[in-house]
């Protein structure tokens, strides 16, 4: 019975320890919500992140902006939120869910039309050639959002009436051109860089759509988690800079 009671309190020593030594890595747990077009970006720097603080485990989650926000404001966790535009940031702020203080602006981007098509496609004008364009869905996708208000601006957009194909986010408008299910699609620059089959075909004229701009901040439940805060930092850091531009964004 002696050696029973012994045994016991031998486990629950073990156990106290494994969780004082397991809390540090709990603690630097990170929940990440992050736009599409910024997969590569976050995964080449998490990395490097983590090769410095190896307590650190990141929990990433990729979308379309309107989709993460909806999310965040339904109780996914998430400790920094990076948008495609900085309409879903201030929506997020309005609802008190992401801290304002802590908002800073990641990067920037442009928008292009790339695919395989075999038409002579240079300008927007050109579209109506087209059978089916992929765009991201408007309502929850900011890539869609810039090229409805292009599309709109151009003056196309009953020309094109029937020939959009809606995508989830702007890696599957590019996924649709790249297996030709699609003729083109609007993308961002540094999704066509990226492209193995669908060629850039043109750069939409910036004068026709609001510049697109990735603000990030952290949520107001992470505002106070110092971890979270030194890797937002380390966003804004040298290194950061050096990954953004080797994928193509712009940082001004």
């Amino acid at each position: 019975m002696l050696d029973m009671k012994n045994s016991m309190k031998r486990i629950t020593l073990l156990y106290v320890i494994f969780l004082i030594m397991t809390a540090p890595a709990m603690a630097g747990e990170l929940n990440l919500s992050v736009a599409a077009s910024l997969k590569e970006v976050i995964n080449e720097l998490t990395a490097s992140y983590i090769a410095k603080h190896p307590a650190t485990v990141f929990v990433k989650n990729f979308g379309s902006s309107g989709t993460l926000a909806g999310q965040i404001e339904n109780g996914a966790p998430a400790d920094l939120f990076i948008a495609a535009n900085t309409e879903w940031m201030e929506y997020l702020k309005k609802k008190n869910l992401v801290d304002g203080s802590s908002e800073k602006t990641f990067a920037f981007n442009s928008l292009v039309f790339a695919g395989t098509t075999k038409k002579h496609v240079s300008s927007m004008n050109d579209l109506p050639v087209l059978e089916k364009i992929a765009i991201g869905s408007p309502k929850s996708v900011p890539a869609g959002e810039y090229a409805m208000a292009a599309i709109t601006k151009a003056d196309i957009a009953t020309k094109l009436e029937g020939k959009l194909v809606m995508a989830k986010d702007v890696r599957e408008c590019l996924m649709y051109a790249e297996i030709g299910e699609v003729d083109g699609a609007f993308v961002y620059r540094t999704d066509a860089l990226q492209a193995q089959k669908a060629k850039l075909l043109f750069v939409v004229p910036q004068k026709l759509y609001p510049r697109v701009v990735y603000p990030m901040a952290l949520t107001v439940k992470a505002a106070q988690n110092s971890e979270a805060k030194t890797f937002e930092a380390y966003l804004q850091g040298a290194e950061a800079k050096s990954v953004l531009r080797k994928y193509g964004f712009l940082l001004k």
